[in-house]
């Protein structure tokens, strides 16, 4: 659909909902374009004067401490995802008929004519390191491409810029799709769905319902997670063009229309002459770094959307090779007498901590911090055959030592209380105590971090400082 939708931005009066990543971004570009920008933001405090100051410089009106009112003669309002559906100022909008974008749907009415194709990725858990796996291997494959989205790179940027590009590695989040009714991927993936951001969506219908928009108009492939029956449902609800395919992904052996695992190989029996019978090697499982169980089931959904391309296999596997994982990912920090550190402070939520934990046979846990109105009775009883110990952080720890009392009893807990800056090193230098040579203490909080710390990185940064002093 391109930028036909409105070819003329000239006066139009758009309001810009929230300063921040995308709201900044989004307000320049439509001021750029001739509309009157009017952006409107719930905080008044220093870093927003400041950002406002920048815009006003423009020529664009910021207000300040009153994101619930609709400006007068608004024709458009442009969001940042991160703003609830249920906002005032949605209410005051659809009373009066004025359409809400995100800025990933006004990046896709802002494309040209001939503009790249998008790969799109979605999912509770793995989207970031599928969409850079993807990216790795679209360039062995010798395609101008990058990664964007939700992974830190703006699509307005991506778009807008300079650069042309063949193709783009799409990450989407959730509250990114609620905002973007008309985005229609060439193919994309949902890679798994698990309770996750609830408080915002209102319900595990709605959070599905808006990760599945996602498959809405592809063309070639809806790549699905065999292992996650709920991500299959939603590529059946889809409405999509005629001829596109469903897509299984699975650590077992694939079937027809599948990609999977056969004895250490990633095979695709998807996108091949005569799927009944032949099967394309794409790489071995030693080609995926970390080859996690979870990490081969991101790999094989970043080969299926490339080869949903025609990406050839060799690119797969080249691209693999070349890929290396973000921080605070499944990180190896160190061995200290025969014990592992890992540092997975990425496992913000519990179904990315239970993929964590399954990844290694004897482990003293450290866990805890802000729980999103999570619960852990799931987890802990998945997990429990594996657990040596666990040692406790953060605000809602209570809620992980309470799952540990009714579904593993046995297991030694380490309560910490403490919150200042030393709390990690103690609770390194407590889960060294319960470790034997041979286990893994591992990070993996299934809780977010701003309890005590900035983010996951700053967590994670402290997790390895306090392994270096063991070690030293």
């Amino acid at each position: 659909m391109g930028s036909q939708e409105v070819t003329n931005w000239q006066g139009k009066h758009v309001t810009v909902a929230g300063l921040g990543v995308s709201g900044i971004p989004a307000a320049k570009v439509l001021h750029g374009l001739g509309a009157v920008v009017t952006v409107v933001n719930d905080g008044d405090d220093e870093r927003s004067r400041a950002q406002a100051a920048e815009l006003e410089a423009l020529g664009v009106t910021v207000r300040l401490g009153d994101g619930a009112t609709l400006p007068e003669g608004t024709e458009l309002i442009v969001t940042a995802p991160g703003w609830k559906p249920d906002k005032p100022l949605f209410a005051a909008a659809a009373a009066a008929g004025v359409p809400v974008w995100g800025d990933v749907e006004l990046a896709w009415r802002l494309r040209g004519p001939d503009a790249a194709p998008w790969l799109a990725v979605t999912g509770t858990n793995g989207k970031t390191t599928t969409v850079q796996m993807l990216a790795a291997i679209l360039k062995a494959a010798g395609l101008r491409t990058a990664a964007v989205g939700n992974i830190g790179v703006s699509l307005l940027d991506a778009v807008l810029g300079e650069e042309t590009y063949d193709v783009l590695a799409v990450e989407l989040s959730s509250y990114q799709l609620h905002w973007a009714p008309s985005l229609r991927a060439h193919s994309a993936a949902v890679l798994n769905l698990a309770p996750d951001h609830l408080d915002w969506h209102g319900s595990m219908e709605a959070y599905a319902a808006d990760k599945g928009r996602i498959y809405q108009g592809n063309r070639v492939a809806c790549v699905y997670n065999v292992a996650d029956k709920a991500t299959e449902d939603l590529v059946r609800e889809a409405d999509v063009e005629e001829g596109c395919r469903a897509v299984g992904f699975t650590l077992g052996t694939p079937g027809p229309s599948q990609l999977g695992v056969v004895e250490g190989i990633l095979v695709d029996r998807a996108f091949v002459e005569n799927r009944q019978k032949n099967a394309q090697e794409l790489a071995e499982v030693s080609d995926v770094r970390p080859p996690a169980p979870h990490n081969i089931a991101n790999a094989l959904a970043a080969a299926a959307l490339a080869r949903a391309f025609g990406v050839p296999a060799q690119a797969v596997r080249d691209g693999l090779r070349a890929f290396r994982p973000d921080a605070h990912r499944i990180a190896h920090v160190a061995d200290v007498d025969g014990v592992a550190y890992v540092d997975d402070s990425k496992a913000t939520n519990t179904h990315a901590a239970e993929a964590s934990l399954a990844a290694y046979e004897s482990i003293v846990w450290i866990a805890g911090g802000l729980a999103k109105g999570a619960t852990f009775d799931e987890l802990v009883a998945k997990s429990a055959k594996r657990l040596r110990g666990a040692v406790l952080i953060g605000a809602d720890r209570a809620l992980i030592r309470e799952a540990l009392a009714r579904h593993a009893p046995e297991v030694p807990v380490v309560d910490l209380e403490r919150t200042d800056t030393g709390a990690m090193l103690a609770a390194v230098q407590e889960a060294k105590r319960l470790a034997r040579p041979g286990d893994t203490v591992l990070l993996a909080p299934a809780c977010a971090s701003m309890d005590m710390f900035a983010n996951y990185n700053k967590r994670g940064d402290a997790f390895a400082e306090a392994v270096r002093e063991l070690g030293a």
